[in-house]
């Protein structure tokens, strides 16, 4: 790693409306050369479980309007099984493992970034990681966007576009559902012996976290990426080691 310049693969996780689609829409909208010099990320490969979540959720509507059952989910949209969010981050490992397979070399120029959320209601952060695929955890740095439980609350609140439920930047949870999905996180509990680094698989994986409580997402402006560069420069110089 220590000849790269850019990280390999970055994992981007938060509660929902934390700010991570916001992060990710300011990188993309950086210039490459900044982009690469101030954040050492390289070309954007993104990998969301939204959209995958999102079409089981469609599938379902249009099932139950054929007159047959739903495969994923029940009328309210929650899961019809646990292991649904695990299927989930296996997708996401299906998903890298083809990018690792049909774009050798793509490591030189580019930056894998993937992005999740998990509550402590359906396995947590812990169960996620030991899904991820194996050759994952090697490559990776850990950037965890914390807010609290309220903020996440408002910010979902604030964003949701009932024109666009679909959309990355635009969908919401109504609150019960938010507050018994990701009201607990297993963060804290997970990093509480280490505040460089995380064991996932038997792999030291480096972390920082980028501390959002204040809100310098939204504005997509230049508190965004100040705070951003120097969260990054610190998890650089953890995953650089």
């Amino acid at each position: 790693m220590a000849a790269r310049s850019i990280f390999d693969t970055l994992l981007l996780i938060a509660r929902p409306a934390a700010g991570k689609s916001e992060i990710i829409d300011y990188l993309k909208n950086t210039p490459p050369a900044e982009r690469s010099a101030r954040f050492h990320i390289g070309e954007l490969v993104e990998i969301d479980d939204f959209p995958m979540l999102w079409a089981w959720l469609e599938e379902d509507m249009l099932l139950e309007q054929m007159g047959h059952p739903r495969r994923h989910t029940d009328p309210q949209g929650y899961f019809l099984a646990p292991y649904f969010w695990d299927l989930l981050i296996e997708r996401i490992g299906l998903a890298y493992q083809k990018n690792l397979r049909d774009h050798p070399g793509y490591a030189e120029s580019h930056t894998v970034m993937v992005e999740f959320s998990r509550g402590a209601e359906h396995g947590g952060y812990r169960s996620a990681f030991a899904h991820l695929p194996p050759e994952m955890p090697g490559r990776m740095a850990v950037l965890y966007v914390d807010v609290p439980w309220e903020e996440s609350l408002r910010k979902n609140r604030r964003r949701f576009n009932p024109q666009k439920p679909d959309s990355i930047l635009e969908h919401a949870l109504p609150d019960a559902k938010l507050e018994r999905l990701y009201k607990e996180v297993d963060w804290d509990e997970l990093t509480q012996d280490d505040p460089h680094y995380l064991t996932i698989q038997g792999v030291r994986v480096p972390y920082v976290v980028f501390d959002n409580a204040d809100d310098v997402t939204t504005a997509h402006g230049a508190a965004l990426g100040e705070r951003l560069e120097r969260c990054l420069a610190d998890l650089w110089g953890l995953y650089r080691v």
